[in-house]
């Protein structure tokens, strides 16, 4: 018996506007340009997500995960440790090549990062912003 064809999701290069589509539409988020003209994501005003620009001129997008996804993931293809927020011991990564990301992959890690900090929030804060209590 044969092994059938292996299933994999399509991939595509997706846009900066895109990316900050996926972001709009997570609850409680608000957005600023900063540092170096990022499109900057926070929730409760801590940063989720930041969609920039990568070294070959196409757009990057930053992320929070979990250790172990940040363990799995950080040396895969497309991926890498995000600048400045993984060197200082921050569980984020960044992936700098979103053509070899599907975009139901980026949108669920951007939906993770989301979750992983609203996480983070007093119960206080998540009644505010009506992410429950």
């Amino acid at each position: 018996m044969g092994q059938g064809p292996v299933m994999r999701r399509p991939r595509f290069q997706m846009t900066r506007d895109q990316i900050n589509a996926i972001c709009a539409l997570l609850p409680a988020t608000t957005h600023v340009v900063q540092w170096g003209n990022s499109d900057v994501w926070k929730v409760g005003g801590k940063v989720f997500a930041v969609v920039g620009w990568s070294d070959d001129d196409g757009p990057a997008v930053s992320f929070k995960v979990s250790e172990m996804i940040y363990e799995l993931m950080r040396e895969a293809d497309g991926f890498r440790p995000a600048p400045y927020l993984a060197s200082r011991g921050m569980t984020w990564l960044q992936i700098h090549a979103p053509d070899r990301v599907a975009e139901e992959d980026l949108r669920q890690h951007i939906e993770v990062s989301h979750e992983l900090v609203v996480a983070k929030l007093t119960k206080k804060k998540r009644a505010e912003l009506g992410l429950g209590g």
